[in-house]
């Protein structure tokens, strides 16, 4: 830095410290002027918080934010173009409804509704990235390119003309010891700087609409998001509803003891009581006489699920009796519930 440089840090310090210490005036400016420096601060300070909100309202745990900023930052290390998402909510609960879904079976109630709906949450989880991507291009980026090119200008020109402010008051208090030449310069230099200072805030100030319209794209971003949200709720708390009904009309099974005595009797792989147990995908007829069975003596179509369909004249094994009106069977390696009026008794199960 030059001697001058020097000099002019000197008595920049020199005025501030007149001002903060002792109480001493410097120029005031304007109003106006005043006033668009007080919005000015107070946007920045908006688009700083915004920014930090917006994040925490898209991702809200804040171990997996750092995690996350954490693998990116490392990937753009080893320059891997691609980076790793938020872990949604919505999908970790979908995810953990799948796994224990898939594990009852599809013959449990539960099992099945827990996987319906850890479909629905994936789907909710993937909809949610859709929000996170919408808002960051539509309303986080835009800030953060307001933050860092037209603020920061701003706020460049402002820290100049105090600047030079300080150097103007510094010497305009002690003229006729400070040549007019060097005086004239600094009100210039002052003039200058707040009128790249004031014509900035105000070109800022007057295009304002721009924020307005990015928070219009915040809000459309959320009402899309929540709006398919709720299609998928709905259609989800339909299959539910109708699953629940299904299950509540099925007749309810009797409980059959079976005491480990039976279990421990030797038996003969392929009979147990003198009754075979074969499967009747593919069975003779002869086969299925060996066994409880029945046969059909009318057509009968199930209408709820878990209901066996057959025709009239078909032979159908006996597994259960599910209370006075109702059998359960197999018929061409399906099982299911069917009408006790609907069959003619062949071989009767055993009491």
């Amino acid at each position: 830095m030059s001697v001058a440089g020097l000099k002019k840090q000197f008595h920049k310090a020199s005025q501030l410290l007149s001002e903060k210490i002792s109480g001493a005036e410097g120029t005031k400016l304007d109003e106006d002027f005043m006033e668009m420096e007080r919005k000015i601060d107070v946007t920045n300070k908006s688009v700083f918080d915004l920014l930090s909100k917006t994040t925490e309202y898209l991702q809200p745990n804040p171990a997996s934010r750092a995690k996350l900023n954490m693998l990116n930052t490392v990937s753009k290390m080893r320059g891997q173009v691609s980076t790793t998402g938020y872990p949604q909510t919505e999908g970790l609960l979908g995810e953990c409804m799948l796994r224990y879904g898939h594990e009852l079976g599809e013959d449990s109630v539960f099992g099945c509704a827990l996987v319906e709906m850890g479909e629905a949450m994936r789907q909710m989880a993937d909809v949610k990235d859709a929000l996170d991507i919408g808002v960051k291009q539509n309303f986080i980026d835009p800030l953060q390119n307001l933050q860092d090119k037209d603020l920061k200008e701003i706020t460049h020109h402002l820290k100049k003309m105090e600047g030079r402010r300080l150097d103007f008051d510094y010497k305009k208090k002690r003229q006729g010891k400070i040549p007019d030449e060097e005086i004239r310069q600094a009100v210039e230099k002052f003039d200058e700087s707040k009128e790249l200072a004031e014509r900035s805030m105000f070109n800022f100030l007057e295009n304002d609409v721009e924020q307005a319209r990015q928070l219009l794209a915040l809000i459309q971003a959320a009402a899309e998001y929540h709006r398919q949200s709720r299609e998928i709720l709905q259609e989800l708390s339909g299959r539910l509803q109708k699953r629940i009904s299904t299950a509540s009309s099925r007749p309810r099974r009797e409980f059959n003891m079976r005491s480990i005595r039976s279990s421990m009797e030797p038996e003969d792989s392929s009979e147990h009581n003198g009754l075979s147990y074969s499967s009747s995908l593919g069975a003779t007829a002869g086969e299925v006489l060996d066994q409880p069975c029945c046969r059909s003596l009318y057509d009968f179509e199930p209408e709820n699920e878990g209901e066996l369909g057959f025709k009239e004249g078909d032979v159908i094994i006996l597994t259960n009796r599910i209370d006075d009106n109702w059998y359960e069977g197999m018929i061409s390696g399906e099982s299911g519930f069917f009408p006790i009026n609907y069959v003619e008794v062949l071989v009767p199960l055993p009491q």
